[in-house]
This record gives structure tokens, C-alpha cells and sequence, in this order.
């Protein structure tokens, strides 16, 4: 064996990763570990990636790097999914193994990426966890509720209520939130900005938010009470603080305060029997602290924000994560948009005339207009054809989007 190696390599024939293969495969894991950490990533990163890598090199028996397949490695998260683990946990596994093969391929240890075809799961089929944007009415009793609660995970109710402020009206994920400090706000500047620095961001970026000046006030006006803060230190203490429990324990006293407010037994029923301000709703769907971030991006598409700046703000680098998995348009909000298709074609004998009920909403849309010496026909067509929509609604869809409105006004304005 000796004596063909020598020969091989006096015909220029060696085999520059035969080394590589020989070594135990725990050897280039330790290496990835140290890469990982000397490339910036966080030690939660290094950590959770290093531990998958290891938990499926050790559940698959791999001793060399050539003994990597993907069929066993498929074996083992198919096992995962039997013990109770998600399709999104074993996703998790998968991509930190296939992070390891292809940088033993880019560290020139090995020729080929041997779970390069290896592809992931659809995980929307086995959604463990789905969380829910909160409606502004529903935001606004959760703040009201914070305030005047009791101290929860070592946090007072009106820091709670800053705290979930901030998440509302940043997108700013738990982690992020916890790196905050006084030096991290910029109130001068026009607009107010919040900043949060590479090392806690979640894309490994320094990201500048602006903010909205009512909310900049509003934390100011929170700051200047906390005298006891140095530049430096951390607004929120989050490491071992439980913020699905603060949300959970929050929303259950605001939904008590709102059954309470019921003013007949059949409107306390109706409201029982609703979802409304519960932590897990009917559909299995959770509203717990990251929901707050959903909430963010989910308004900003409600209020009409380009799809490209929606994912600017909420920093991801795919622009489908931002529109398909935090952002949930309900029914209501859906139906202006249907209503301002073209309208289906009348049949001859209605085209006559309009209902009375029609023509009352139509000279009260003019006179409306008028009060405010604004010309009907002067108006831009696609500002005629929301009104002309509108009108189209039933009475009862105009008075539920209105109370959506006014309780979004209320609440910027509080």
C-alpha cells in the first residue's frame, strides 16, 4: 500500500483529500465549530448549529466523512418526525448538517458535497406553532391591561406595556429588544430612529428604524421616568424571562375585563363563544410575544406599504417570508379590494335606476364631500372607485371596518 501511494504520487496521481477522509469525522466537526465562531456568528448560532450537526453525525453512526449518505441522514430525520419533532425541527437538523458537508467542500477537505440533492420538507404541512396578528382593538386592551396588571416575570405593567409598544411598532424580534439602551435612540434626528447593532441582529446587520413620533414621545416621555438607567444598560432584562407567559397572563385579564363589559347575557355569550383577545385562538393559532412581530408587518401591509419596504422594515432577506408567513389579511380587511373589481354587469331592466338605499349613501358620500368644497367628478379615478365601492358594502361590513378605523385612530392617538 505504502509503495503504490508513492508511486501515485511520483505520477502526480495523489489524492490532495485522502488525509481529510482518513481523519475522524469528530475532528472536522470541532473545526466547523471554530470556524463558525472566528467568521462573527452569534454563540447562540455556533451553539444550536454545532449541536444539530453533532446530534445527526452521532444519531447516523458517521465515523469519516465518506461514510456520509443521504439516505441514512433522511433515516434519522424521518426518526426525529416519528418521536414527535416537527417537519420545521427536522428542517432545522437537515440544514445544519448540509451547512457542514458544503463547507467541507469550500475548506477543500472533500471533492463533492455528498447531501447536496438532500431538499427539505414542506413544513406548512405540520405547523406546530402559528401565531396571529392582533387586531388594533385587541392591542389596545393588551396595553391597557399590561398597565394596570401586577408585576409579571420580574417586569412592572407599564414597562410591560413599553415593552409591547416596542415590539408593535418595530418588529424587533426578542433578542433585539433586549439589546436596546438609551444610546440605541436617536429622538433629534427627523424622523426619530432606533438602532439595532450588528451583533444582535438577527441578519448579522447594524438595521435604523424609524419610528413613528407619537411612539418616539411616548418612549421618551417612559425614559425620562427611568433616572436610573446608564447609557449603556439594557431597557428590557430578557434572557430568562418568559414573554409568552407576560403576553398569556396579559391578554387573560384583558379578555376578563372585556366579558365583563358584556351588556346582556346574550352579548356575554357571544362573546365567550368568540376568539377574541385569547392567547390560542379557536384555530390553534398563538398570539404570544413573536406574534407582536407579526402583528408589525401585518399592519404595515393593512395600511398599504409597498410589499419591498414591508420587507425592508421587517429586515428579512426574502421578500416571500415577509408577504406569506407574517402577513394575514382577514376577510374584512380583504373586502375592499374585492369591491373595487368592476362591478358585475346589471341586467337591462335594473339598470334604470338605483335602490333608494344606494342613491341615500351616494348624495351622503356628496354631501360629505361637498362640506369640505370637494367637486365629486373632480376626483381621481381610483379615489372614485373606492368610493364607489364603498357604497356597494352592506351596512354591517361599513360598520365593522369603521370601528376598525376608528379603533386604529384611538390608538395612534393614545
Amino acid at each position: 500500500e505504502h509503495v503504490k501511494k508513492v508511486e501515485r504520487k511520483l505520477a502526480g496521481l495523489e489524492d490532495p483529500f485522502d488525509k481529510h477522509h482518513k481523519r475522524p469525522l469528530s475532528e472536522h466537526v470541532a473545526d466547523y465549530e471554530n470556524y463558525l465562531k472566528h467568521k462573527g456568528s452569534t454563540a447562540m448560532h455556533v451553539q444550536k448549529t454545532t449541536q444539530r450537526v453533532k446530534a445527526v453525525v452521532e444519531g447516523c453512526k458517521f465515523k469519516a466523512i465518506l461514510q456520509i449518505t443521504p439516505s441514512r441522514v433522511q433515516e434519522y430525520l424521518a426518526g426525529l418526525r416519528s418521536d414527535g419533532r416537527s417537519i420545521a425541527t427536522s428542517n432545522h437538523y437537515q440544514r445544519a448538517i448540509k451547512m457542514f458537508t458544503r463547507w467541507l467542500v469550500r475548506d477543500r477537505r472533500t471533492p463533492e458535497d455528498r447531501l447536496a440533492h438532500l431538499s427539505r420538507l414542506n413544513a406548512d404541512t405540520d405547523r406546530r406553532r402559528v401565531r396571529r396578528p392582533l387586531s388594533p382593538e385587541e392591542f389596545q386592551r393588551l396595553l391597557e391591561a399590561a398597565e394596570t396588571g401586577p408585576t409579571i416575570q420580574c417586569i412592572s405593567g407599564p414597562d410591560r406595556a413599553i415593552l409591547y409598544i416596542i415590539a408593535g411598532y418595530t418588529g424587533f424580534r426578542r433578542g433585539e429588544i433586549g439589546s436596546v439602551t438609551l444610546r440605541s435612540f436617536d429622538f433629534e434626528s427627523e424622523p426619530p430612529t432606533l438602532t439595532v447593532q450588528a451583533g444582535y441582529s438577527k441578519r448579522r446587520r447594524t438595521d435604523v428604524l424609524p419610528l413613528r413620533k407619537d411612539f418616539a414621545q411616548r418612549i421618551r416621555q417612559w425614559l425620562a421616568a427611568r433616572t436610573e438607567l446608564e447609557p449603556h444598560d439594557p431597557l428590557f432584562h430578557l434572557g430568562h424571562r418568559r414573554t409568552a407567559t407576560m403576553m398569556a397572563r396579559d391578554l387573560e385579564a384583558a379578555r376578563k375585563k372585556w366579558l365583563g363589559e358584556a351588556k346582556t347575557d346574550k352579548d356575554r355569550k357571544r362573546r365567550e363563544q368568540s376568539s377574541f383577545l385569547k392567547y390560542v385562538d379557536d384555530d390553534g393559532q398563538f398570539a404570544d410575544f413573536h406574534a407582536l412581530r407579526k402583528t408589525f408587518i401585518t399592519n404595515l401591509s393593512l395600511a398599504g406599504v409597498q410589499p419591498k419596504a414591508a420587507q425592508t422594515l421587517a429586515r428579512h432577506s426574502d421578500i416571500n417570508l415577509t408577504m406569506n408567513t407574517y402577513t394575514m389579511l382577514q376577510v374584512l380587511d380583504q373586502a375592499a379590494a374585492v369591491e373595487s373589481l368592476p362591478p358585475v354587469p346589471s341586467a337591462v331592466e335594473q339598470k334604470a335606476g338605483r335602490s333608494s338605499e344606494s342613491r341615500r349613501d351616494t348624495e351622503a358620500t356628496d354631501a360629505k364631500l361637498a362640506a369640505f368644497s370637494i367637486d365629486p367628478a373632480s376626483l381621481p379615478p381610483n379615489v372614485a372607485r373606492i368610493l364607489a365601492a364603498w357604497e356597494q358594502l352592506p351596512a354591517d361590513v361599513k360598520n365593522r371596518l369603521t370601528g376598525r378605523v376608528e379603533a386604529a385612530t384611538q390608538l395612534r392617538l393614545a
